[in-house]
């Protein structure tokens, strides 16, 4: 290959002056050399839209009046992306948890199919694991990444490199925090450095009148002198707007992609001052007040750079929130919409998520689907949407939605299965087995023990019962196994995806 052809500028991470190219490392050189060798380099293409994914923290489905109208918590921005776009009503994360579920969005790969419980001291992504940022930054976008992690880095002092985190994981760029502004130590990163090591202490806190996990809770442990629990998700907003303004003005002939993933509304719940009693739904509705509030001013920033009608939005919430059945008596705010369970929860609000996708000119406005996906799905969608075929390794558990998005039916998906702390479950079609008795998270009772006679699991159908009150498990014997079959050769082979 000539790299003094002009055609060569099209490149992505080369830079030609007449002919001569500018000095780079020699193993930065072998590198694009055997990226170009496999195919893994692609051309920009002008007309690949801007992705942009808005992932909040334990946001339930009954949160936001576009998916609740009894809800209590005015959410303007995300009920405007909702009247732009479409709303998923049937969209899951990959997992009850935090980390879970980020593995499964980034990764197209059920997170029980790895050991989630290592991400404190390693990287739950494996090094040469392709990513949703890893494939689009090999068509050409620039990818950043600001917020929050929780997958792990390897971790070896906070004064060392992080390695295995977000810039060696498929973004350009990285601001943020390696998980919950209630998990010490609390410390800003950028790259794969920590702005400041965490060298001062905080003591725990809780608020009077909440559970122990709810209200200004959060850990005792390290934190940064530069980092303020109450400054963080504004932070994010700035930095998250500081990208789109600087793409705008020095990269507007390249597709951006941005994964904002705010730390809130999980606790420790923080409204300004602002907003501290004006929802309907106390602290933590002010809090979600506030989150809407920062999206605003994202969207706001892509209408500012004239990027709105380029750029392809998704927001959804990472599992579902932590509010109990007392909460919802006491404020008469529904955060799980009607849906059983809450955070941790086999039980469809520990998982079901608000989703939306707005597109101009693809998606239409105000439309709505009941088309079962995963967050796993996110990963073939980006592969649709710039041509990319997946190697066979890549995204076991993803599927496209792109049809649903341009307004096409769909075949139905393959099965979810998913593991919550003490069970597994799946669902197939309007079917759903959990394999235990109880919620197997957060919610009481987590575990149930069978009685002779009685079901061994839980059977639903959630076209006809979406709040899982009537278990089917004894009437239909039959789909029981089918489902469980189901279930275990999607464990077994590795793979959902043919």
């Amino acid at each position: 290959m000539n790299f003094t052809d002009p055609s060569c500028a099209s490149l992505p991470g080369w830079i030609f002056f007449k002919g001569t190219m500018k000095k780079t490392s020699l193993r930065f050189l072998l590198t694009l050399l055997a990226l170009v060798a496999v195919g893994q380099i692609h051309a920009a293409q002008a007309s690949n839209p801007n992705v942009v994914i808005i992932l909040v923290d334990d946001m339930g489905y009954g949160d936001a009046s576009c998916f609740n109208p009894e809800s209590k918590i005015p959410t303007p921005h995300i009920n405007r992306l909702a009247d732009e776009g479409l709303r998923f009503r049937d969209a899951h994360a990959p997992g009850p948890l935090c980390h879970m579920s980020r593995y499964g969005l980034m990764t197209g790969r059920f997170p029980f199919r790895t050991d989630v419980n290592k991400w404190p001291k390693q990287p739950l992504i494996d090094d040469n694991q392709v990513t949703v940022p890893s494939l689009l930054r090999d068509y050409g976008y620039h990818t950043a990444m600001v917020g929050k992690w929780h997958l792990g880095f390897r971790e070896n002092g906070y004064d060392k490199p992080l390695p295995g985190g977000p810039a060696d994981r498929g973004f350009h760029s990285y601001f943020g925090i390696r998980a919950s502004t209630d998990i010490p130590p609390y410390f800003y990163i950028r790259g794969s450095r920590a702005v400041q090591p965490p060298t001062d202490r905080i003591d725990a806190r809780n608020t009077e009148g909440w559970t122990k996990i709810q209200g200004e809770f959060w850990r005792a442990g390290g934190i940064a002198p530069n980092l303020k629990l109450h400054d963080v998700l504004p932070r994010f907003t700035q930095e998250a707007v500081k990208e789109i303004d600087d793409h705008a003005a020095n990269r507007a002939d390249q597709p951006l992609m941005l994964y904002l993933a705010y730390p809130a509304p999980h606790t420790p719940w923080l409204p300004t001052d602002e907003f501290k009693g004006k929802s309907g739904a106390s602290m933590f509705g002010d809090f979600m007040m506030m989150v809407d509030d920062e999206i605003g001013k994202v969207l706001g920033a892509l209408d500012k750079n004239k990027m709105t009608k380029d750029t392809l939005v998704i927001f959804t919430s990472d599992n579902g929130p932590v509010w109990y059945d007392e909460d919802v008596k006491r404020f008469n705010h529904d955060s799980s919409g009607g849906l059983r369970g809450m955070k941790g929860d086999a039980w469809e609000a520990g998982h079901r998520m608000p989703f939306i996708v707005r597109w101009p000119g693809v998606v239409k406005p105000g439309s709505e689907t009941g088309r079962l996906i995963s967050f796993t799905d996110v990963l073939a969608t980006c592969a649709d949407l710039v041509g990319a075929k997946l190697g066979e390794n890549d995204g076991p558990d993803s599927f496209s939605f792109m049809p649903t998005l341009k307004g096409k039916q769909q075949e139905p998906r393959a099965p979810i299965v998913m593991k919550v702390p003490a069970n597994m479950h799946i669902r197939d079609g309007d079917w759903k087995l959990i394999d235990a008795l109880g919620s197997g998270g957060f919610s009481s009772p987590k575990k149930v023990k069978p009685v002779p006679g009685g079901p061994k699991g839980q059977l639903y159908n959630m076209a006809a019962d979406p709040a899982e009150s009537t278990n089917l498990y004894l009437k239909h014997p039959e789909i029981v196994k089918q489902l469980e079959a189901k279930m275990k050769t999607i464990i077994d082979s590795g793979r959902s995806r043919p």
